[in-house]
């Protein structure tokens, strides 16, 4: 639980805001005791700005912040708060206020960034891409799915820590294929995730 009586009620601390889906910090924002009383009262982000007051992200752009959790480090002089946002977080119209493409870059996105362009576009010749024969045969994607469950089961059974791990990612990958298959991606995996850790 969030102790709010760490703060005085006429301090200032610093809110780093991020994305409890994908990990991304999406921006730096300041908050007294009364943003952080309604953050937790509405469930939306509330901060303080030092020159115009009060403010609710995304009163006026539609991109509000749901709440997923708040956290004090570990001298309690700066607030971590966990969201799910509603839409870009920087004022510019970008998912986060810093630049660095890294943000984005972790493995698990970067797939399923290519997953979706290879779904949106049609194959190129003769031969499309493996990707394009799972996301156009259903039952050859539900097969491989199946088959690659049961690898990873096989690996994991004879404790086989290396062949575990490739299966895995073989898992991980037909599972996106397959989710890319019914119209969903790894962002709507990640807010069931972030919902079963609240």
């Amino acid at each position: 639980m969030f102790d709010l009586t760490r703060l005085a009620a006429d301090t200032l601390v610093p809110v780093v805001t991020q994305d409890a889906r994908t990990g991304v910090v999406l921006m730096l924002a300041w908050a007294d005791r009364e943003a952080l009383d309604l953050t937790l009262a509405t469930g939306e982000m509330h901060y303080r700005s030092r020159t115009r007051g009060p403010w609710h992200k995304g009163a006026t752009s539609g991109n509000t912040q749901a709440l997923v959790s708040l956290a004090w480090d570990c001298d309690a002089d700066t607030v971590l708060a966990r969201v799910v946002p509603a839409g870009p977080a920087c004022h510019d119209g970008t998912t986060s206020c810093f630049r660095d493409d890294a943000l984005e870059s972790d493995a698990l996105s970067a797939l399923d960034r290519t997953l979706a362009a290879r779904a949106a576009a049609p194959a190129a010749g003769d031969r499309p891409s493996y990707t394009q024969r799972l996301l156009g045969d259903r039952n050859l994607r539900l097969k491989k799915l199946g088959e690659e469950a049961t690898e990873l089961a096989v690996a994991c059974a004879d404790g086989d820590r290396a062949r575990a791990v490739e299966e895995a990612a073989d898992l991980v990958y037909h599972a996106l294929v397959a989710l890319r298959g019914v119209g969903a991606g790894l962002d709507e995996v990640r807010a069931v995730l972030a919902a079963r850790v609240r």
